[in-house]
């Protein structure tokens, strides 16, 4: 039986590290298994099986192309992934604030000098 694809899947396809690896490489372009396998140091049929989940939670898309079968990126299944990190922009916004405002303390601090300290 099928597994439906929600968005726990695409979560829980790049929880591993692996997987992760074969996206950033897809990133460049399409490739075939074998290519993959070998840029990421694994067997075929490991390769392969990372393959089938990504593709199952529709992160992958795969054609064949004579005895080749050719795996490309499929962005949009990133789509949730993407919409659930974007919620925490403003946490990062805000943080990046106040560590501008630091800086720009210490960079005052350091113009007026260890004299200025003393007065």
């Amino acid at each position: 039986m099928a597994r439906a694809a929600t968005t726990s899947d695409a979560f829980n396809a790049i929880a591993e590290p692996q997987r992760r690896e074969i996206l950033v490489l897809l990133r460049g372009g399409e490739r075939p298994v074998t290519e993959l396998a070998r840029d990421l140091g694994m067997s075929q049929p490991q390769a392969s099986k990372h393959l089938r989940v990504l593709r199952e939670v529709g992160l992958v898309r795969v054609r064949g192309a004579g005895k080749q079968r050719l795996y490309d990126l499929d962005a949009h299944g990133l789509r949730p992934v993407h919409e659930w990190v974007g919620g925490f922009e403003q946490f990062w916004n805000e943080s990046f604030g106040r560590l501008d405002e630091y800086v720009q303390e210490l960079r005052q601090e350091r113009r007026k000098g260890p004299q200025d300290d003393d007065q």
